[in-house]
């Protein structure tokens, strides 16, 4: 999944919850990406941080959830993308890390 976080705390805050509660394996935080977006019909720009959270399409419900409920944007970006293909020994490591329901 894709999420954008307005700062490093925000970021920091979600992936850490979401690693915790076994929703995700793994969330990497890409610091210092410009983000330019359409936004009550003005183009916007602003500095954000990038979240890629390991999980699987299982857990999106909760995941979108969690994200929801600790995310200070209006609507936040919550994009879930397929995986189509990957190592066995690393798709297998997500599934250990990640809860049961």
């Amino acid at each position: 999944m894709l999420c954008t976080c307005p700062d490093k705390d925000t970021a920091e805050k979600i992936a850490r919850l979401l690693v915790m509660d076994q929703l995700a394996a793994c969330v990497n935080i890409l610091p210092g990406i410009l983000s330019v977006y359409t936004w009550q019909g003005q183009v916007e720009s602003a500095q954000e941080h990038l979240l890629l959270i390991k999980s699987r399409k299982d857990h999106y419900l909760s995941l979108e959830k969690a994200i929801r409920d600790n995310h200070p944007y209006e609507i936040p970006e919550i994009i879930a993308v397929p995986v189509e293909a990957g190592l066995p020994e690393y798709l297998n490591w997500i599934d250990s890390c990640l809860s049961s329901s």
